[in-house]
């Protein structure tokens, strides 16, 4: 089915979330499965956070599945062997002698906005690129918490990223009064799409926009100005070659009070949100053509596939 429906290589390489950070307490253990791969996150008791491959090299116990921090370390459920947050093994509590090969392949983490992120390359290689350092607006006290929605949505990354370029398709799916004029531009591996939205009401028309910056696949902000000025960090995330877990978190700027500020962006968050909603039926079922017919409606859809074949390596396969 997956060589039959996309014509991209199934896992993209970036930045992707696996985790909340607030879902990992100091001493907390996750255990994960994302890119076709069982992970174990964990949190020293000094507060480093680590992901590591979850099988003990020993005899295959998943730490993530009643492994204990014992310090600064992950401690095996099986033979209470204990892994540093580099992935060697550090101690054997009934051995006079470490195995020298026995290690655990480390990943990269990185926290930001409240997102525990972590790099991922098909051929196991270092981060090409970063992400932001920090979302702005995220622990603002002019700006809500998170609200918080996700999906798991039988698709993959850059089917789902293609629809911030595909104008037509907000008229004629989402209800949208008029296709939306987008403005791409492309910076090595972020894309920047920006938007007028202006709407009218009936106390006259409201000049709003939508600007979107994508640091590849896996982490994009997208800030909607208008009636309301709403933040969402949406991160992406493939579970495997054939679904991808989906987590949207909207943060709202404070109006007049909490409860004008919880009404109106509860309304704005949920026309989001319906909006995906809309499109998974479409995306679960459709398939990824390598030469798709254009017409001149359509919006930047070729700039958005040339600005994508970076993120796919050729030995995949596919036709990236």
């Amino acid at each position: 089915m997956t060589r039959d429906r996309f014509c991209t290589p199934p896992i993209p390489m970036g930045w992707f979330m696996v985790a909340y950070d607030d879902e990992l307490p100091p001493s907390g253990v996750l255990p994960l499965r994302y890119f076709g791969r069982d992970l174990v996150l964990f949190r020293t008791e000094s507060g480093e956070v680590a992901l590591l491959d979850a099988f003990c090299p020993h005899l295959g116990a998943h730490l993530g599945h009643g492994g204990q921090v014992r310090g600064e370390t992950l401690e095996c459920p099986f033979h209470a062997w204990q892994f540093g947050t580099s992935g060697a093994c550090v101690h054997v509590p009934y051995a006079k002698h470490l195995p020298r090969k026995a290690e655990l392949t480390r990943w990269h983490v990185k926290v930001v906005g409240g997102l525990v992120m972590t790099w991922f390359h098909p051929e196991g290689g270092p981060p090409r690129w970063d992400i932001p350092d920090e979302v702005p607006e995220y622990g603002h006290a002019d700006w809500t918490p998170y609200e918080r929605r996700r999906w798991t949505i039988r698709t993959r990354n850059q089917e789902m990223a293609e629809n911030s370029v595909d104008s037509a398709h907000f008229h004629y799916v989402h209800g949208t009064p008029n296709i939306p004029r987008s403005e791409p531009e492309v910076n090595g591996h972020v894309m920047r799409v920006f938007s007028n939205t202006g709407m009218d009401t009936p106390r006259g028309r409201v000049e709003g926009s939508v600007e979107s910056l994508a640091f590849g696949f896996g982490f994009a902000t997208v800030r909607f100005r208008g009636l309301v000025e709403t933040l969402l960090v949406s991160a992406t995330t493939p579970i495997d070659g054939e679904r991808v877990d989906v987590r949207f978190n909207f943060s709202v700027k404070k109006l007049g009070g909490s409860s004008i500020t919880r009404g109106v962006g509860k309304a704005f968050v949920d026309e989001i949100a319906r909006q995906l909603e809309e499109d998974i039926p479409i995306w679960e079922h459709k398939v990824q053509h390598a030469h798709p017919m254009l017409c001149d409606g359509d919006g930047p859809i070729g700039l958005f596939r040339s600005w994508s074949k970076q993120f796919y390596v050729e030995t995949q396969g596919g036709q990236p």
